[in-house]
């Protein structure tokens, strides 16, 4: 692959990863459903409420029997929440009700506990009669079955990216298993001899492999399933070992590293025999690129500096995972500068950038180095590679983190 622009690139790996999005469904637990994607409309097997309840606690009457008050019934019972019981609100009595208690035969209306008063018996201790001192209309502080939800209704559509509100409603109805779009299935793979876990001892020379958790970390927030982070040496053999493990799992691989003009450039060594497409796309950060296709799974070969694989991933892939999961691709936006900026003219420029009152400014020059600056910006300034400047107030495209 020789020089390529931006557009030419992001063309080539999309069609790559057009197949990513024929996703399955996939059967899922309520509880475990949060921030999955509704795979088809859910409908309530049930009327919600499920049964006649009160809305408060209090006592359950007939309206007629309270029309003039204060007014006092005899207290026939008491309704607690849970299974049904046989009972019955008879003229001139009341059954007192809890919060969710179905609501008896007979009665049409619930009165407040606060609306009424105990009854002092002839002998100077309480009755089991109650002083209504409120009059309520036959219905108040009744909840009707299915007066929140009928049975058939659309509770989630197609498509929702489901979120506690969801999963709550869901629950309600009893369901405990909903269809879900299926993930897209990602393998990530760290390249060089000088990369150690985090919290290892360091050898001269060495570093730590911020790419591997750095790109599944991204995977994740964009609706892929990560199926395995590796990291492999420059040995051509252990890498080859690796990729094909990873390609037996996953639907996508990306590799980080080994695809520049190095002596020890292991990814491009080894696909470009296999058919791998190697060589530099018109940017800055994250000018070197591959791609190939092991066994129908594409792979995507990003450069290894830490910024320049995000910002490959965020140019050329996220999108296309995110399409593929069933979320809304992420666009860019136009705002002003709040400084005047410099660009190299020949790339286009994907400068790290924060926004703040409305504008943009920079966060920190273009090396692929600075990682601190990536975790202080919340967009990327896509400047074209035929701008060399812009003045302060001038309007930027921005491609929000």
């Amino acid at each position: 692959m020789s020089a390529s622009t931006v557009e030419d690139h992001l063309a080539h790996v999309e069609n790559l990863l057009a197949p990513l999005s024929n996703r399955t469904p996939e059967t899922v637990e309520i509880g475990d459903a949060l921030g999955r994607v509704a795979f088809e409309d859910v409908k309530s097997p049930v009327d919600l409420p499920l049964f006649r309840n009160s809305q408060m606690d209090g006592y359950a009457v007939r309206a007629a029997d309270i029309e003039s008050v204060p007014t006092t019934l005899q207290v026939t019972g008491t309704i607690a929440a849970g299974p049904a019981q046989n009972a019955h609100v008879a003229t001139g009595t009341a059954l007192k009700i809890m919060t969710g208690a179905p609501v008896p035969d007979g009665a049409d209306a619930v009165v407040p506990v606060e609306d009424t008063g105990p009854v002092e018996s002839t002998a100077g201790g309480m009755s089991d009669r109650v002083s209504v001192t409120v009059s309520r209309r036959s219905g108040e502080y009744i909840r009707e079955q299915g007066s929140d939800i009928t049975a058939g209704t659309v509770l989630v559509r197609s498509g929702q990216v489901l979120g506690p509100r969801h999963i709550a409603v869901l629950a309600a109805v009893g369901l405990s298993h909903t269809e879900v779009r299926s993930r897209p299935r990602v393998a990530v793979i760290t390249t060089g001899a000088e990369l150690v876990d985090a919290g290892a001892p360091l050898q001269p020379g060495q570093i730590y492999d911020s790419n591997g958790v750095t790109l599944a970390a991204h995977l994740r927030a964009n609706g892929a399933e990560v199926v395995g982070v590796h990291r492999s040496s420059d040995d051509p053999d252990e890498f080859h070992r690796i990729l094909f493990e990873a390609t037996g799992v996953a639907e996508l691989v990306i590799t980080s590293g080994g695809v520049s003009m190095g002596d020890f450039e292991v990814v491009k060594d080894v696909l470009t025999p296999l058919g791998g497409r190697f060589g530099s796309v018109l940017m800055q950060p994250g000018g070197p690129q591959g791609t190939a296709v092991i066994d129908g799974i594409p792979v995507l070969d990003f450069p290894g500096n830490p910024v320049s694989t995000v910002v490959s991933f965020l140019v050329f892939a996220r999108n296309a995972l995110r399409v593929a999961a069933g979320l809304n691709s992420i666009e860019p936006v136009r705002l002003p500068l709040s400084h005047p900026i410099e660009s190299i003219v020949g790339k286009r420029q994907f400068l790290r950038g924060k926004v703040e009152d409305g504008s943009v400014s920079l966060t920190a020059g273009p090396g692929s180095h600075l990682v601190a600056a990536m975790a202080w910006a919340d967009v990327l300034l896509d400047i074209p590679a035929e701008t060399a400047s812009y003045d302060a107030g001038d309007q930027v495209e921005v491609l929000p983190l």
